[in-house]
């Protein structure tokens, strides 16, 4: 028995995951980037050491609700450029999260379940199809960074505001017509953009955002 901590299988061209990958508990680190994947077995949930998964760049119509057993991940999950709809709701679990990236995917509403994710600071979601966020985006209070680009957003709730550790809050591409005043109170926010969005008037809050030298990209 191996006690491998690392297994990168970027591009391979494997179209499916072979049964060996899940008899390798130990395993810290797992990259199945880019290989035409369409499914991954239950079986992921073995895997109770990973810190880092990447199943970045495949074809995944859904994950095993399996995924919320890996209460170890703590530094990235790639899910990016796939083909799902959902998460599985068990996601919620995965307690020491810090980074999370769902870009490039078909996902409409937003997985209230991410907001269990408590030290999360990092999360991309850009390129899917969400109209809204809950107002339990409020409990990721450790967000630093949150890029919601080319989504449908037409507006946020006011319970943005309560993210006090937001530096960058990308809105980039969105069909935006108002925003919560509450942003102007994000007492850390850096960078603020809002390129590419035609349909929001300039807001008075923007000039006190910037006079404190926040960067209003628009």
């Amino acid at each position: 028995m191996s006690h491998d901590v690392l297994l990168n299988l970027w591009k391979k061209e494997l179209g499916s995951v072979p049964d060996s990958v899940w008899e390798r508990t130990t395993l810290e680190t797992l990259i199945l980037a880019d290989n035409g994947l369409t499914e991954v077995s239950e079986q992921l949930g073995r895997l109770r050491h990973l810190h880092t998964l990447d199943l970045g760049h495949n074809q995944l119509a859904a994950l095993p609700e399996s995924l919320g057993d890996l209460t170890e991940l703590s530094d990235f999950l790639y899910l990016h450029d796939n083909r799902l709809t959902t998460l599985p709701s068990s996601i919620g679990r995965l307690q020491k999260l810090r980074y999370l990236n769902i870009s490039e995917n078909s996902i409409s509403v937003f997985p209230e379940s991410i907001c269990s994710l408590l030290n999360l600071i990092e999360f991309r979601a850009t390129d899917n199809q969400l109209s809204s966020l809950p107002d339990s985006v409020a409990q990721l209070s450790r967000l630093r960074e949150l890029h919601l680009r080319n989504n449908k957003l037409a507006t946020l709730p006011s319970a943005i505001g309560k993210l006090s550790e937001l530096r960058q809050l990308d809105l980039r591409g969105n069909p935006l017509e108002s925003l919560p005043a509450t942003i102007a109170g994000l007492p850390k926010l850096e960078k603020l953009d809002l390129r590419w969005v035609n349909s929001l008037p300039a807001l008075e809050w923007f000039q006190s955002l910037e006079a404190r030298g926040c960067v209003v990209y628009r």
